[in-house]
């Protein structure tokens, strides 16, 4: 999977310096680097219960769908406050330097599913966590959280450590 690296685009001192983003629009324009990168996503969770694939707003939304019918699931975005048309459940969790809120469709997961996280990145753990609390808050199970990307560094994967977690690339 490290080849995936070579197409992606590491821009430094964005969105701020100091900072080392790693622009995945490049990986996506690759037919080939899109294929393996959402293969190895979806084909970690092949034979495994998953009822429904979250994705997270707003790069998650890439590849969990892609994922989700993969895997003959259903798809269920987790999107910023006030942009879902109905009765929503929200979770408020802390950032860095203050707080955000993500919301779901309250009918979108049902007591009991299985429940697939995807994300583009693992950073500080932070909103994957806070999704997770939502799934759990309706009712589903969080049966994994799969990432393209894990910056290591950030030790996002010690916020997650009860659940079962997929990383393509590690940073």
């Amino acid at each position: 999977m490290n080849d995936l690296k070579k197409l992606i685009r590491e821009v430094p001192d964005f969105p701020k310096p100091g900072i080392l983003f790693y622009d995945i629009t490049t990986l996506l324009k690759d037919p080939v680097g899109l294929h393996r990168a959402v293969d190895s996503l979806a084909n970690h969770y092949v034979g495994r219960a998953v009822d429904r694939v979250v994705g997270i707003e707003a790069r998650g939304f890439i590849f969990a769908p892609m994922v989700a019918y993969r895997l003959n699931s259903g798809f269920v975005p987790v999107r910023k406050p006030k942009k879902l048309p109905y009765e929503c459940a929200r979770v408020t969790y802390q950032l860095e330097y203050g707080q955000d809120s993500l919301e779901v469709h309250r009918d979108a997961i049902s007591k009991g599913q299985d429940v697939l996280i995807i994300d583009d990145v693992l950073a500080t753990g932070g909103t994957a966590a806070a999704v997770a609390q939502l799934v759990e808050s309706l009712g589903g199970r969080v049966a994994g959280l799969g990432f393209l990307i894990e910056l290591e560094f950030l030790k996002g994967r010690e916020k997650l450590s009860r659940y079962e977690l997929h990383s393509v690339l590690k940073y």
